[in-house]
């Protein structure tokens, strides 16, 4: 088991750094008890990836990415063959030790090229063979296409696949599975009902402000707290893009860079583009908090 109680898991992540409330701290504990994949779903930037970085971080697992997107193939999320080398093999096969032409027959060389030597090993596959414990982050499921799901399916239910020229590889230690999901699109029932789901939202002011104070050393009580409701007024607004944790932290580093122990109309307008990428959500930033 990776952790103990959910006590434990709050203990073990606040010392890397991250901050779980009570239903993360379930959550997490309760996928290692089970040992079933537990999915995090909420917008972009509330710490769904972090989570899984600091799981890895708090147990001294391996991490494991799979960052998925728009195209991806069993081929780069599971394994492929190395062509070249095989092709290589094939060419040098057909020559024999003394320069003649001729070799072997197609048998022979398909036993040959189809080994572990010419195997290009993926994320899934390496969580799967890996014989430490390991933490596999499958990053945004939600921009994998359907097919993908369905490759995980097989992978999660067993925790094993099947590779022809090798037979079924089944993992000696089950990898700690986190999926994440910006919701973009809906994961199938049948994937779900894998995994332990939960959902994260932005923090409450409070809770940013104790992120900030945890992440940047140095900064004071008071700034933490007047970045943690400036960011909060923010996400309010009507944005195209609403400000994450990590750009809350990097706006915390900013002022301290620049020697500014407090958020004065004069330093937020001046330092908005760290929180803010679009021009339009900056004009209506300006204009609600009067810069």
């Amino acid at each position: 088991m990776w952790f103990a109680s959910p006590a434990d898991v709050r203990e073990r992540l606040t010392a890397v750094d991250y901050l779980a409330d009570d239903a993360i701290a379930t959550s997490v504990f309760l996928a290692s008890a089970l040992g079933k994949p537990l999915l995090a779903e909420g917008p972009a930037g509330v710490g769904k990836t972090q989570l899984a970085k600091a799981v890895a971080a708090a147990t001294g697992a391996r991490l494991i990415r799979l960052q998925c997107y728009e195209g991806l193939d069993e081929a780069r999320a599971l394994y492929e063959w190395n062509y070249k080398k095989q092709l290589l093999r094939i060419q040098a096969g057909n020559v024999q030790g003394d320069g003649s032409g001729g070799g072997q027959d197609w048998n022979s060389t398909h036993d040959d090229i189809f080994t572990e030597e010419f195997l290009l090993e993926r994320p899934l596959l390496a969580a799967i063979r890996a014989e430490t414990p390991t933490v596999l982050l499958i990053d945004e499921t939600d921009k994998a296409d359907v097919e993908v799901e369905g490759l995980l399916l097989e992978i999660l239910s067993d925790y094993q696949v099947t590779i022809p020229e090798l037979g079924t590889i089944t993992a000696v230690s089950r990898p700690y599975v986190v999926l994440t999901s910006n919701a973009a699109r809906e994961l199938s029932e049948a994937l779900k009902r894998r995994c332990l789901y939960l959902y994260l939202e932005y923090p409450t002011p409070e809770r940013e402000r104790d992120i900030v104070l945890a992440q940047v050393p140095g900064i004071e009580a008071d700034l933490a707290e007047q970045l943690a409701r400036t960011v909060a007024t923010l996400r309010a607004l009507e944005l195209k893009k609403a400000p994450s944790i990590a750009e809350t932290i990097d706006w915390a580093n900013t002022l301290l860079a620049l020697g500014r122990t407090e958020l004065d109309e004069e330093t937020a307008g001046a330092t908005l583009g760290v929180v803010l990428k679009h021009a339009s959500d900056q004009a209506r930033a300006r204009k609600e908090l009067g810069l």
